[in-house]
């Protein structure tokens, strides 16, 4: 007899946040953001960054606008329930959001792989991702101990495959521990990809 034991999952949390005035409102924020910030715009074209990030310009969009403010409290709720299900030992500590920035990514662009260093959670939620727009592509956290691993079949089941693309839908929220590498391939709609990203930290 004999078993199959899966251990050390990487968990990926979903959800739909289900308000259409949230969603408009908030892509009328991101849109208006992508115009009216000088320095956002800025440091997107001096740092090599396709499109528009309000990531190192502007630090307190739940201040400034209440969609935002509505749409942190919302994913405050989520983040809560993922944090359940990774069974954190918190202490007398909680997680907090510490950063939310806009994303606006036209035809054309991309964002390399990466990771949220220094910080628990993290997440998008999506505000428009028109037809043909990139899915958010996320790896192997085992890649690097991978050495002599033959690759996988191409039919192979997803848990099993080396890059796993998760297609949103406007109002789709994901959530994953920081250290997971992730990206999104080049955006091949006509249209703007716009999303809303974010990191959780322990205090």
């Amino acid at each position: 007899m004999s078993e199959i034991i899966t251990l050390f999952p990487t968990r990926l949390y979903r959800a739909e946040i289900a308000e259409p005035d949230l969603l408009d409102e908030v892509e009328i924020c991101c849109r208006t953001l992508a115009e009216d910030d000088e320095a956002g715009r800025s440091w997107s074209q001096k740092h090599g960054y396709p499109g528009y990030t309000s990531y190192a310009s502007l630090d307190d969009l739940p201040w400034r606008f209440p969609a935002f403010k509505a749409l942190a409290k919302a994913i405050g709720q989520h983040v809560s329930a993922f944090a359940k299900t990774l069974e954190f030992d918190l202490g007398k500590g909680k997680l907090v959001m510490d950063g939310l920035w806009v994303n606006v990514l036209p035809q054309g662009g991309f964002h390399a792989a990466h990771i949220h260093p220094h910080s628990v959670i993290s997440g998008t939620y999506y505000v428009a991702v028109p037809k043909g727009a990139s899915a958010l592509r996320l790896e192997d956290p085992r890649h690097a101990m991978m050495m002599a691993a033959p690759p996988k079949k191409a039919k192979a089941s997803r848990e099993n495959q080396p890059f796993v693309s998760i297609e949103p839908q406007p109002g789709t929220l994901l959530l994953w521990e920081s250290w997971l590498r992730h990206d999104v391939p080049i955006n091949r709609a006509e249209d703007e990809r716009i999303s809303v990203s974010f990191n959780y930290n322990w205090l």
